[in-house]
C-alpha cells in the first residue's frame, strides 16, 4: 500500500551531462557516452531505492530530452536541419526535428538502458516513453500532413518498443503525455486512441503522466495563467477511466487541481504527485503526508502511489534526492497511522 514512485527524469551526473539543463550537452562521445549512460542509469536506481522508492524509473540517463531521446532511433527524421516551432500550444519556442519520410525504428532504441535499469534492482522497474500526442506536438511535420496520421505511425513505433521493454523485464511502461493538458479537445478525439494504440498487446503495468509540466519560467507562467482552478484534468480523466490504461500519474503538490477530480479515476491506480518539481527546496514527510491524506478521500489506499509531480531533470541532484527522500518518509508516516 503507498508504494512510491517517480514520474519519470531525474537529474544527471555531471560526469555525463552538463548539470542542471534540460537539453544538456553530453560529456563524453561514442561508446564512452553509452558506457556512462548505462552507468548513469543503473545509479539513479540505486540512489532512487537507497532513498526508499519502492519503484524506481531508469531516470531518463540516456536522453537529452524526453521526447528526442526517442525520436534519435527513427528514420524518417531530419536533426541536422531542426526549426524553431511552437510547442504546448505556443507555450515555448524550441528547436526541433523534421519527419521528412515514412517513420521505422532503426532498431531498438532505450534497450541499454532498459537492460541497465532492470539489472540494477531486484524490486519492480518502470520505463518511460513519449506519447504520441506528445512527440507529434513536439516536432515538425514535413511529410505527413496530418497530425493524427502522424500520432498513430508514432504509436506503432512506441508499442513495438513497449513490447521490446516488457519483454527485458520492465514492470510498467509509462507513457508521457503532458499536452494532454493543453489540447483537451483533440485528447477525446484522437490523443487517447493513439495512447491505446501505444499500448496495445502489452501485458506489463501500463500508465500514462498528464501533468502540467517541468519546472521551467515558460511553464510557471502558463499556470499563473490557468487561474483560481486547474480543469484540464475534469475532461479527459473520465474517458482514462473508461480506457484500457491501468494508472493515471498526475501532478497534486502546490497545485490549483480540485483534488475531488481524482475521483473521476475511479477503477484505476492513481500516481499522485506530491512533490512540486517548481521549488527550490525539499517538501517535509508531514507536508507529503498531507497531500496523500487528501487524496485517500477519493482514492483508495491500495490503488493510491505516491509520486513527483513531474519529471526534475532540470534540478540540482542533491535538491531531486532530498525530494524522493521526504516522499518515500511522507508515504511511511501514512501508512503507520491509525
Amino acid at each position: 500500500m503507498l508504494l512510491t514512485t517517480v514520474a519519470g527524469s531525474l537529474p544527471k551526473p555531471s560526469w555525463l551531462a552538463t548539470p542542471q539543463m534540460l537539453w544538456a550537452p553530453w560529456r563524453q562521445t561514442g561508446a564512452a557516452l553509452a558506457e556512462a549512460q548505462a552507468d548513469a542509469t543503473m545509479l539513479a536506481v540505486r540512489l532512487q531505492r537507497m532513498a526508499g522508492i519502492d519503484i524506481p524509473s531508469d531516470g531518463e540517463q540516456a536522453r537529452q530530452h524526453f521526447v528526442h531521446g526517442f525520436l534519435a532511433g527513427v528514420d524518417g527524421i531530419d536533426f541536422e536541419n531542426k526549426v524553431t516551432m511552437g510547442i504546448r500550444n505556443n507555450r515555448y519556442d524550441a528547436q526541433v526535428p523534421q519527419v521528412i519520410g515514412a517513420l521505422r525504428r532503426k532498431g531498438p532504441v532505450h534497450s541499454m538502458e532498459a537492460r541497465a535499469a532492470r539489472a540494477a534492482t531486484k524490486g519492480k522497474v518502470k520505463f518511460t516513453l513519449p506519447g504520441p500526442m506528445t512527440i507529434v506536438d513536439t516536432i515538425a511535420d514535413r511529410h505527413y500532413g496530418d497530425r493524427v496520421k502522424m500520432a498513430m505511425a508514432f504509436a506503432d513505433l512506441l508499442n513495438e518498443e513497449a513490447r521490446e521493454l516488457e519483454a527485458i523485464g520492465i514492470d510498467t511502461v509509462q507513457f508521457d503525455e503532458p499536452a494532454f493538458n493543453v489540447f483537451t479537445d483533440e485528447v477525446l478525439d484522437w490523443g487517447i486512441p493513439a495512447l491505446l494504440r501505444a499500448a496495445k498487446g502489452l501485458e506489463c503495468t501500463t500508465a500514462v503522466h498528464v501533468c502540467y509540466g517541468y519546472g521551467i519560467k515558460a511553464n510557471i507562467d502558463w499556470k499563473k495563467s490557468l487561474g483560481s482552478e486547474w480543469r484540464q484534468y475534469e475532461r479527459i480523466f473520465p474517458e482514462l477511466a473508461k480506457s484500457a490504461i491501468g494508472q493515471v500519474s498526475l501532478e497534486c503538490a502546490n497545485s490549483k487541481v480540485p483534488i475531488e477530480f481524482l475521483g473521476l479515476l475511479k477503477g484505476k491506480d492513481v500516481l499522485v504527485g506530491c512533490i512540486d518539481v517548481a521549488s527550490e527546496s525539499a517538501e517535509t514527510p508531514e507536508e507529503v503526508a498531507a497531500t496523500i491524506r487528501r487524496a485517500m478521500k477519493y482514492v483508495p489506499p491500495e490503488r493510491l502511489f505516491p509520486c513527483t509531480n513531474c519529471g526534475m531533470a532540470p534540478m540540482s541532484r542533491e535538491l531531486a534526492y532530498a525530494k524522493l527522500a521526504a516522499l518515500s518518509a511522507g508515504a511511511a508516516l501514512v501508512r503507520k497511522s491509525p
